[in-house]
C-alpha cells in the first residue's frame, strides 16, 4: 500500500512538474540582463590637461550597455555623486514605461549617496544608441556610454555579419567643468566654442606614435556604431582613405549607400560597414571635425576654427604610419541637407520583428492633428532663455508624471499653455512648465520651424517617428508635396537646419509622459524642450505599467499614499 501510494505521488509530482514546464513555456518572460553601475568623479586628461570628469564603473566614456531585442534590463546605480543624477536612454523606447525615461519631468533624481534601480526592456528594438546624464550640463563632464542593442539570431539582419564590432562616440569638450559651464548659463551668458573633439575620450596626433584605438584584418568588414554625444557641434565623421556603407540610422535598416563622410547631429547615432580592402596595410586616421553649419553662405569660412579629433585604425600585420594628407569635410550647409534627404528605409528588411516589405504604409494614413513648433531666443528677467513658441520649460520640484499619475496635476501645471503655432509677433518669453496633450493613438504632424542662423537637433523621447522633408524657408500645407511619403526613415532625431523647417510623421501609441527637447545642451538647459503627456482611457496594463513600487517619490507627492495599481 505504501509503496502504491508512493507511485501515486510520484506520478502526481511528474505531472504537476510537467505542467509548470507547460506554463513557463507560455507565459515565460524574456531574458533578464543584469547590470551594476558606480557613477564617480574622477580625473582624466583628454586634451592633455587634468580635469574633473563623470565616471561609470571607472570609465569614461561609460561602458556599453550590450543587449540584444526584448531584453529585460535591470541596472542598479549607485550615484557617488556630490549632486543629484539621472541617466536616460537616448532612442530605447521605454514601452509603456515613461516611469524609466531618465528626464526630471518622469523620475525624482536619485540623491547622492543613494542607489536606483531602473528596469526597463528593449522592447521590438534593434540598433545604436547612448545614454546620459540628463540633470545641469552634467553631460559636458561624462556620464555618457554607447547601447547596442543586437538582432535575435533567428532574425536575419540585410547584410554579412561582421567580423567585428565597434562603438565610436564622438563629442565637443569643454575644459572647463560642468559646474562653470552651468554657472556662465545661470548669469545669462551663452557659451563659448568647445575646446575640442573627441573619439571615446581621446584625440591621436596621427603623427605614428599612436596607439591604435581599432584594429582590423585585411579582407574583413567591420561595423563601426558611431554617436553624437557632445554639446552642441554637428561633427563630420570620415575614414582616411576608406569608404563606410551606411546599413543602420537610429534603430532601422537603411538602404546601403556608399558615403566618404556623413554629419552626424547632436543626438544621433548611425551604423556603418567598413571593409580593411586598402592594399597598404598600414595605419589610418579617423576623424571627427566640427562643421561650422551657417544660414548664411558669406559666413562659410569665416569661422575658421575647425576643430577636429583623431583616431588610429591599424591593420593586423601593417606598418608605416597613416598617410599625411587627411580626407577634408566638406563646408557647405547645403551638402549636409542633400545628405540628410539621401537616406532611405529598407522597405524589405526585417527589423526587431519580421517584416512584410511595405507594411507600414505611413503616407496613406490621414492626418488628425498639425503641430508647428518655433524656436526663439530672448531675454526673461534679464538672462537668456530659448523658447518653444513662446514658452521657455523649467522643471517643477516634482516630476510632471508623477503630479498627473497621483492626480494633483493642477497644483504643479496646467497642460496646453503653448499653442500648436507659433505667435504670429514674437510676444514675451514665458517661463513655465511646457506640457501638452496628444490623443492616443492619433497620427501627428509636427514641423519644427528653425528661425536661427544656428543648427538645431530635436530629440523625442518614448518614439521612432518618419522624417519626411525639409526645406528652407516658413512651412506651409503645400509643403505636404514634398514629402517622402514612401520610405522616409523611422527615427528618433532630426536635424533643424537653420532657417529650414522639417517636418516628421508619427503614431503616438505609446502612454506616459515623453520629453520632447533640443540635443543642444545650452538650449536644453535653457528651455527649448516640451513634455507630451499620452493618457489612455483604459487602466489596462497592456497600455502603461502601474507605479513602480521601487521608484522614489519627490516633491509634493513624497509623503501622499501611492495610488493602487
Amino acid at each position: 500500500m505504501a509503496s502504491r501510494t508512493m507511485t501515486i505521488q510520484l506520478v502526481f509530482l511528474l505531472i504537476t512538474s510537467l505542467f509548470a514546464s507547460f506554463v513557463l513555456l507560455v507565459h515565460g518572460e524574456d531574458p533578464y540582463l543584469f547590470f551594476t553601475w558606480k557613477v564617480t568623479y574622477g580625473t582624466a586628461s583628454p586634451l592633455g590637461h587634468p580635469q574633473q570628469v563623470i565616471l561609470i564603473n571607472g570609465l569614461f566614456p561609460g561602458p556599453v550597455l550590450n543587449s540584444t531585442t526584448n531584453n529585460n534590463i535591470v541596472l542598479n546605480v549607485f550615484n557617488q555623486l556630490d549632486e543629484p543624477l539621472l541617466l536616460a536612454w537616448n532612442g530605447v523606447q521605454q514601452r509603456r514605461n515613461s516611469w524609466a525615461e531618465g528626464t526630471p519631468g518622469a523620475q525624482c533624481p536619485i540623491p547622492p549617496g543613494t542607489n536606483y534601480t531602473y528596469h526597463f526592456q528593449m522592447k521590438d528594438q534593434i540598433g545604436s544608441y547612448y545614454y546620459y546624464p540628463t540633470l545641469g550640463l552634467q553631460r559636458a563632464a561624462g556620464g555618457f556610454g554607447g547601447i547596442t542593442i543586437h538582432s535575435r539570431p533567428l532574425i536575419p539582419i540585410p547584410y554579412d555579419r561582421p567580423e567585428a564590432e565597434f562603438t565610436v562616440l564622438i563629442f565637443d569638450w569643454y575644459t572647463q567643468s560642468h559646474k562653470d559651464l552651468q554657472k556662465m548659463l545661470d548669469d545669462g551668458h551663452g557659451l563659448d566654442r568647445p575646446n575640442g573633439v573627441l573619439i571615446n575620450g581621446k584625440t591621436a596626433k596621427g603623427d605614428g606614435k599612436d596607439k591604435p584605438m581599432f584594429v582590423m584584418k585585411p579582407g574583413k568588414t567591420y561595423k563601426y556604431r558611431i554617436c553624437n554625444t557632445g554639446l552642441r557641434e554637428t561633427l563630420n565623421f570620415r575614414i582616411q582613405d576608406h569608404r563606410m556603407k551606411l546599413a543602420e540610422l537610429e534603430g532601422s535598416h537603411t538602404m546601403q549607400t556608399f558615403y566618404d563622410s556623413i554629419d552626424v547631429h547632436v543626438g544621433q547615432c548611425y551604423g556603418v560597414l567598413v571593409t580593411a580592402d586598402n592594399k597598404e596595410h598600414r595605419d589610418y586616421v579617423m576623424l571627427a571635425s566640427t562643421r561650422n553649419i551657417h544660414a548664411n553662405p558669406h559666413l562659410v569660412g569665416k569661422d575658421t576654427i575647425v576643430l577636429t579629433g583623431k583616431a588610429i585604425i591599424r591593420y593586423v600585420g601593417g606598418h608605416g604610419p597613416p598617410p599625411v594628407k587627411l580626407p577634408e569635410a566638406p563646408v557647405d550647409m547645403q551638402w549636409s541637407v542633400d545628405q540628410f534627404k539621401s537616406f532611405r528605409w529598407n522597405l524589405s528588411s526585417n527589423a526587431a520583428r519580421p517584416n512584410i516589405q511595405g507594411s507600414y504604409k505611413y503616407g496613406q494614413i490621414p492626418i488628425s492633428r498639425t503641430i508647428k513648433l518655433a524656436n526663439t531666443v530672448g531675454k526673461a528677467q534679464n538672462k537668456l532663455r530659448y523658447a518653444i513658441n513662446g514658452v521657455s520649460h523649467v522643471d517643477p520640484e516634482t516630476p510632471l508624471k508623477l503630479a498627473e499619475y497621483f492626480g494633483v496635476a493642477n497644483k504643479v501645471f496646467k497642460y496646453n499653455i503653448m499653442t500648436d503655432n507659433p505667435p504670429a509677433k514674437r510676444a514675451k518669453i514665458i517661463e513655465e512648465p511646457n506640457v501638452i496633450n496628444i490623443t492616443y493613438r492619433s497620427f501627428v504632424e509636427i514641423i519644427f520651424e528653425n528661425h536661427e542662423d544656428s543648427m538645431q537637433s530635436f530629440n523625442l523621447d518614448g518614439y521612432s517617428f518618419f522624417a519626411v522633408g525639409t526645406e528652407p524657408g516658413v512651412w506651409t500645407l503645400e509643403k505636404r508635396k514634398s514629402y517622402n511619403l514612401l520610405d522616409a526613415v523611422s527615427r528618433h532625431t532630426v536635424p533643424v537646419f537653420p532657417n529650414h523647417w522639417t517636418a516628421i510623421l508619427l503614431t503616438f501609441d505609446n502612454v506616459g509622459m515623453w520629453n520632447l527637447r533640443s540635443e543642444m545642451a545650452e538650449y536644453r538647459y535653457l528651455g527649448l524642450q516640451l513634455y507630451i503627456s499620452i493618457l489612455s482611457d483604459s487602466v489596462e496594463f497592456r497600455d502603461e505599467y502601474s507605479l513602480p513600487e521601487w521608484q522614489l517619490l519627490c516633491g509634493i507627492v513624497k509623503n501622499l499614499p501611492r495610488p493602487k495599481p
